[in-house]
């Protein structure tokens, strides 16, 4: 056998190997011996057909296999000897005068070379880090909810001002049908608000959406409406209402605070609002360290130039599903995933280029925190460590747990490489800026 490679370009090449009958004569005559004690063929004993029998009958077939084995197995092993950095699989060329009878058989595949680039982290860029602050106003909007919360609802006849509504907002065109709870001092138009003053159970109310909140972006709470359709939305909604309540709200007491944190650990509304502003921080830093790695694969995608085998992967598009693609449906599948594979490629040098590995004690680690935090939502603050392992270990023996567990450790690491290495502007905000900011908005 014997092996060789074409270099078409720097993205491409065509890789030959040429089989000779001495390279697979002994492995097929050895199935054929085989096929030959287990035939059973009318007029002749088990073990004892003619082997010219079984030869006309399996050879080619047989002959097929062994040579396609021997074909997989030498590529492979040449494509990692040759350290060939390859995207997608090798694409086999048909030949019109290809013979199975001939003495070397002689076959041919196309490569798609993955491209040689640098990537520059240091960069000039425009991506903001943000670090999203819990203000005062979102302070005492959390107590309210939580005053609310805990506060003893007292059923209504007719919705005054102050009390909480239940009903379903609908709109058949755009397929709104949303039940939610609403409060006068939601909406922006006072209009709004007076409309719901005197209704009962039952009774509709239409609005319009346009100019209805403060923000438009509530809009995808109370409607559940898609971002990009809240800009502007210019339609009447009906609201029915479903349950009306007015609030007593709980008292900001230490019994409260000891129901809400444990006995002792919060004793004063300063306390309670140090609580709000720690845990809500928390939760924002995710969110700002999602959208920093979303803004920085951005930023990388933009900024690393190198072109890729374009026309070699939309013919082995076209092969790799179940059903085979039209040209036309693999040009419009290659637009669709081409950024991703360009950051597949980017995202593996800097992995590699930074020594980036996870360990299996990070991966335990990182589990053991996710469990800690999952038992405390449901009131188990000090599991023991005993119980925790045992978790750990039920997880972690699922492959697919791992690989998800990895991408997110793997995140962080890339997260913290990004926040030492991109040249990013700091920017603190409340969480309403941070928002618009997150959809690109003034």
């Amino acid at each position: 056998m014997n092996i060789t490679r074409e270099q078409v370009d720097a993205l491409n090449a065509i890789v030959k190997v040429a089989i000779t009958k001495e390279d697979y004569t002994e492995k097929v005559e050895k199935v054929l011996a085989d096929y030959r004690k287990n035939a059973s063929i009318p007029g002749f004993r088990k073990g004892a057909v003619p082997m010219s029998l079984i030869k006309k009958q399996y050879e080619k077939a047989v002959m097929a296999d062994e040579v396609n084995k021997l074909l997989q197995d030498s590529l492979n092993n040449y494509l990692v000897e040759e350290k060939l950095d390859i995207l997608g699989n090798p694409l086999p060329k048909m030949t019109e005068d290809f013979s199975w009878d001939a003495e070397q058989l002689t076959f041919e595949f196309e490569l798609g070379l993955a491209p040689d680039f640098k990537v520059d982290l240091a960069a000039k860029n425009n991506v903001v880090e943000y670090k999203i602050i819990a203000d005062e106003a979102l302070l005492n909007e959390q107590v309210e909810r939580i005053q609310k919360q805990y506060g003893k609802l007292i059923p209504q006849d007719v919705v005054a001002e102050g009390n909480e509504v239940k009903g379903t907002f609908t709109n058949e065109e755009k397929g709104i049908n949303n039940t939610t709870v609403v409060t006068g001092d939601i909406f922006k138009d006072k209009k709004a608000a007076k409309a719901l003053i005197g209704k009962k159970i039952g009774d509709v109310v239409t609005f319009k959406t346009k100019g209805l909140f403060d923000d438009d972006h509530k809009l995808m709470d109370y409607l559940r409406v898609a971002h990009d359709d809240v800009h502007g939305l210019d339609i009447e909604v009906n609201f029915t209402i479903e349950g009306i309540d007015a609030v007593e709200k709980a008292e900001l007491n230490q019994e409260l605070f000891d129901k809400l944190f444990g006995e002792g650990v919060v004793k004063s509304v300063e306390d309670l609002k140090a609580k709000i502003k720690e845990d809500a921080e928390a939760q924002f830093a995710q969110q700002a360290d999602q959208k920093f790695l979303n803004d920085v694969t951005d930023f990388l995608i933009e900024s690393t130039k190198f072109d890729l085998p374009a026309e070699f992967l939309k013919r082995w598009i076209q092969t790799v599903g179940e059903n085979p693609l039209t040209a036309e449906q693999a040009e419009e599948e290659f637009a669709k995933s081409e950024k991703g594979l360009r950051y597949q490629l980017i995202e593996n040098k800097v992995i590699t280029e930074n020594d980036l590995q996870i360990k299996f004690e990070e991966l335990k680690d990182f589990t053991a925190g996710l469990i800690k935090s999952q038992m405390a939502q449901f009131g188990q603050l000090n599991p023991s460590d005993e119980e925790v392992d045992g978790i750990v270990a039920r997880v972690l023996s699922n492959q697919d747990e791992i690989k998800r567990i990895s991408d997110q450790v793997m995140s962080q690491k890339m997260i913290s490489l990004f926040r030492d290495k991109v040249k990013a502007k700091s920017k603190e905000v409340n969480y309403q800026d941070f928002i618009k900011a997150m959809y690109g908005e003034n």
